[in-house]
Formats: structure tokens, C-alpha cells, sequence
């Protein structure tokens, strides 16, 4: 479980490694050349035309809307595949069910029967209960130990099969908790550019009509709005996610307590 584990491990750092660089240039690329399309200003004039329509709108609002387009593309793409390996962690049938079983078959002291149920259910919970009940097994038949030192051992298997499972699950949680923190300051950072930059312009022209400057307002203040659209995705994101976590992590606890009672019962 622990090869099976790290491999896992792994390949998930492998994958936050291509996405982050994947998501900027790939931002980057659709802010040129499909934001920054000539057919969406004026004439076709990128530079000085007015914007046709939302894209061309978008593409004013400056060098921090590719930034702030790759972020809320990792938050995407790093939410479905943590939802993808949250669900396969929880395994193929019911927790709560499985848990229910786990505890019956304790009490009827049928270790295969449990076995069985582990290899048919996977996921975390099913890899821990089943590395538990391996050391349940075993320790069973240990004559070298007092029942206190049986159970001390049963816990810490549980500890250390725990441990080897959850930090898989939280892997890249810290990436969308970071966007979730970033994304917001740095769309105000590029609207307070655009800010800057049209009053600028304003001064510069002697003042300028108000229409030109509602404008520059306005295309100033998108990187705001896709700042506060991708930090609203990332803490509902991350919520959901820690809320997940929080279930397999009671399920766990839940039939490692049930198992370690159930030890301790037999033994004395």
C-alpha cells in the first residue's frame, strides 16, 4: 500500500508541475490571439480601436487578465481532478454501509468475511481497514506481547496506514487555498494598473470626455471581476473538498475505534 501510495504521490506532483505552466501559456496564448483578435475592435485596430464585444472588452483590461485567466483555468482543472481522486478514495459502495459490515463481521469474528469487504469496497477507507485488520491478524497470535502492547501496536498501525493515506488526499488543496488568497489582490493589482493608466490618458488629453472614461473604468475594473469570479470558484472548491476529506477521515477513525474496541475485548 505504501509503494502504491507514493507512486500516487508521485504522479500527482508530476501533474501539478505540467498544469501550472500549461494553464500561463495557454492563457497567454488566447489572450493574443482570440481576445486580441483584430475583428474584435474598431477598424481592426488592436491598439487605439474601441472593443466590439466582450472579448475585445476582456482583452483592454491588460497584461493581468492572461495572469488572472491561468488561475482561474488551475483552479478548473485542479478541482476536477481532485474531485476525481476524492471519489476514489471513498470506494466503490456506501461508507456507512461499509463501516455497519465491518463492525458485524468483527463481532461475528470473521476476519476473511472482512477482508472480503475491503477488497471489494478500495479507496482509503478500504486500504486502512484492511491494513488494520492485517495487523489485527497477526497480533492475534503474537505471544511476545501483554494485551496493553497489543493494542498499542494495533493503534499505530492505524496511525501510520492514516498518515499514508490523507496526504494523497489534501495533495494540490494548498494550490487552490492560494489561489483562493491571490486571485482577488491580484485583480485589484490590475485594476489599479488600469486605473492609473486611464487617468493617465485623461490628464494627458486635458481631461477627456466622460464616456472615454467610463470606458477606461470599465476595462479596468475586469480584471476585478475575473479576481473575484476565481476566488469565489477556489473556497467553494476547497470547502467542498476539506469537507470530503473530513468524512473519509470519521470513517476511518470509526472503524479503526470499532476494530481496536473489538481487540481489546477479545483479549481480555
Amino acid at each position: 500500500m505504501a509503494n502504491k501510495v507514493s507512486s500516487s504521490s508521485k504522479l500527482s506532483s508530476v501533474f501539478a508541475a505540467i498544469v501550472i505552466p500549461a494553464t500561463i501559456v495557454v492563457a497567454v496564448l488566447l489572450f493574443f490571439f482570440v481576445l486580441g483578435s483584430p475583428s474584435n475592435f474598431e477598424g481592426g485596430d488592436v491598439e487605439k480601436g474601441h472593443p466590439l464585444n466582450t472579448l475585445g472588452t476582456v482583452y483592454k483590461g491588460g497584461m493581468i487578465v492572461p495572469i488572472l485567466m491561468s488561475f482561474f483555468m488551475m483552479v478548473l482543472i485542479f478541482s476536477i481532478e481532485r474531485f476525481i481522486t476524492i471519489k476514489k478514495a471513498y470506494g466503490k459502495g456506501s461508507l456507512d454501509k461499509f463501516v455497519i459490515k465491518i463492525k458485524s463481521l468483527l463481532e461475528a469474528k470473521d476476519l476473511d468475511a472482512a477482508f472480503n469487504e475491503c477488497d471489494k469496497q478500495k479507496g482509503a477507507v478500504g486500504n486502512v481497514v484492511y491494513s488494520v485488520l492485517s495487523k489485527y491478524e497477526h497480533l492475534v497470535t503474537e505471544p511476545g506481547m501483554n494485551k496493553d502492547q497489543k493494542v498499542v501496536a494495533l493503534q499505530k498501525e492505524l496511525e501510520e496506514a492514516t498518515s499514508l493515506e490523507l496526504p494523497m488526499l489534501e495533495k494540490n488543496l494548498t494550490i487552490i487555498a492560494t489561489l483562493a488568497s491571490i486571485a482577488t489582490l491580484v485583480g485589484l493589482i490590475g485594476t489599479v494598473l488600469g486605473m492609473i493608466k486611464s487617468f493617465s490618458g485623461m490628464a494627458a488629453d486635458g481631461g477627456g470626455d466622460s464616456a472615454v472614461i467610463a470606458l477606461g473604468i470599465s476595462e479596468a475594473l475586469i480584471n476585478t471581476a475575473l479576481g473575484i469570479t476565481t476566488s469565489t470558484l477556489s473556497i467553494i472548491a476547497y470547502n467542498y473538498f476539506t469537507s470530503e476529506i473530513d468524512t473519509l477521515t470519521y470513517s476511518i477513525d470509526e472503524s479503526g475505534y470499532s476494530i481496536t474496541q473489538n481487540f481489546s475485548a477479545t483479549q481480555s
